[in-house]
């Protein structure tokens, strides 16, 4: 275990290792320097962290792992099932994406990394139409009729659009405000996307879809 990120540079080159666990509070160099200064990452990679609301949501948006300190041990050893599986260094645009994610954390970007069974598919948010809830996974429709299931329940998905024009309007469904067509009157009523597809609107959620829907209304 090595206590600041500087001291951790030269063993990482030399022993090249399978699974590091990076540290993002360090002193003299934190856990994001230490990446930016290692030239290969051929290693898997999950951050621990105290809660950090722009450090974890940049990691989020690029469907890296993290820890939350103090760690729990049943997610800890979860994490690390999970890498044992994986087993792959990052992807150079979930390292891009971080590091735009932390330098601009006001910013909104195009795209977010969105992981399925075959890897990491990279989704540019304003294609999303709306998000179906398929138990632990969920099912993205996209436009020109494109589908992309995502290894990511529909809170993890919700949580990743949270900042941009998305709204939880069932159980099973996440939209985008963007792409809505027609909301079509009842007890909780339904959407029509753009798409064509009809999205039922929970009772409970109704209220909230209409504000966003209508900002002005008194």
């Amino acid at each position: 275990m090595y206590f600041s990120g500087a001291q951790a540079l030269d063993p990482i080159r030399d022993l090249k290792p399978q699974l590091l666990f990076l540290d993002i509070e360090m002193p003299r160099m934190n856990g994001f320097e230490l990446l930016e200064k290692v030239k290969d990452l051929d290693f898997e990679l999950i951050f621990t962290t105290s809660y950090d609301q722009y450090a974890i949501k940049a990691i989020r948006h690029s469907a890296l792992d993290y820890l939350l300190k103090p760690i729990d041990r049943e997610e800890l050893q979860l994490s690390i099932r999970k890498a044992e599986q994986r087993l792959r260094a990052p992807l150079p645009q979930q390292i891009d994406l971080l590091f735009q994610k932390l330098q601009s954390p006001t910013n909104l970007f195009t795209k977010i990394a969105i992981p399925t069974m075959e890897g990491l598919q990279m989704v540019a948010v304003d294609s999303i139409i709306h998000c179906l809830s398929d138990s632990n996974y969920t099912i993205l429709t996209l436009k020109d009729k494109l589908k992309v299931i995502a290894s990511k329940t529909l809170k993890e998905i919700e949580e990743l659009l949270e900042d941009y024009s998305f709204l939880r309007v069932h159980h099973s469904h996440v939209i985008n405000l963007n792409e809505v067509c027609k909301y079509i009157k009842g007890e909780g009523g339904y959407l029509v996307m753009s798409d064509g597809a009809s999205i039922n609107v929970s009772r409970s959620r109704k209220e909230g879809l209409l504000r966003k829907l209508q900002p002005n209304r008194p």
